[in-house]
């Protein structure tokens, strides 16, 4: 903390570089309208952008939607954008905190902590990257308690698995030796995709006919051997919570056909308009409540 602004350019680098590879757009997320302190941290990821970057995101139409330019997004402006933008496309930089708070945020929206790794990255004094990973925010201490107990767990893997695939290849890396290190966790990356998006994943993930920790494991390791299959992946099974499962289709259709005046399936404005006006759930003009607000005053106080 006594250095604020040692390594931002290199993460500005990591940072770009990376949105820049995967075809995403790049924010970067401070609270400097109230700590002034974090001023200097946008306006080095700006410079680094405009001077390194600009030009190949444009190129890449990575910008289209943000004006041409890098955007600063306010932290809290940021968890709401978290939620709205459900077609992702966007990568995030921040301080410390403010990261531990949205991919917490990203975690629960996707109901599992266990998709989140933490990456620790730093320099070493002849430029090489220092490297940690761990899986994000003790993801595990509840259910390694459980299974001191001898109870039945589903554990989520991917973020402790990813955050191993990432130390061996980035040792791989730095050693220069072992690609077929970085062959075979590959291969695991991808085993676990496709069991997850099969619905053979764990229980957060599956619902209840997911896997236990161990029937997880065993799955993975089962097909390791020979390539994966290229069947079309089934659709995901919903969780055991999902608050559709209390959902009453008939009367839905029912509301439906109410709001639709004309019988051709179709809602058009007009009638959605009269739809909620009847259930008394329409939005009022503010203006409206105000002079409402201003005649009830005014009779009170006669």
């Amino acid at each position: 903390y006594q250095r604020r602004v040692h390594g931002v350019a290199d993460l500005a680098h990591h940072f770009f570089t990376r949105c820049l590879k995967s075809g995403i757009t790049p924010y970067v997320v401070t609270k400097k309208t109230v700590f002034k302190w974090q001023e200097p941290f946008w306006k080095i990821m700006k410079s680094v952008f405009d001077q390194h970057y600009l030009s190949q995101f444009k190129a890449a139409g990575l910008l289209d939607k943000c004006g041409g330019q890098l955007r600063h997004l306010i932290s809290d402006s940021a968890t709401m954008q978290i939620i709205r933008w459900t077609d992702g496309g966007f990568g995030m930089a921040a301080h410390n905190y403010d990261g531990d708070m949205l991919t917490d945020e990203i975690s629960q929206v996707h109901r599992s902590p266990g998709f989140i790794t933490s990456n620790l990255i730093g320099k070493a004094a002849d430029g090489t990257f220092i490297k940690e990973f761990e899986a994000s925010h003790g993801t595990v201490a509840d259910m390694w308690e459980s299974h001191l107990q001898g109870q039945e767990t589903s554990l989520n893997p991917l973020g402790m698995v990813e955050a191993l695939i990432g130390a061996m290849q980035h040792s791989s890396i730095v050693s220069g030796e072992g690609k077929e290190v970085i062959t075979f966790t590959d291969h695991i990356r991808d085993v676990m995709h496709y069991l997850m998006v099969n619905g053979k994943g764990t229980r957060d993930i599956s619902g209840p006919k997911g896997l236990t920790t161990e029937q997880f494991i065993q799955t993975v390791s089962d097909h390791l051997d020979g390539p994966l299959p290229t069947s079309k992946p089934i659709e995901n099974t919903k969780p055991a919570d999902d608050p559709r499962d209390e959902l009453d289709i008939e009367a839905v259709e029912r509301l439906f056909a109410d709001l639709d005046l004309n019988g051709d399936k179709v809602i058009s404005l007009e009638e959605f308009a009269a739809g909620v006006r009847r259930l008394g759930i329409h939005p009022r003009k503010i203006l409206q409540d105000a002079q409402d607000n201003r005649k009830l005053r005014e009779l009170t106080n006669e």
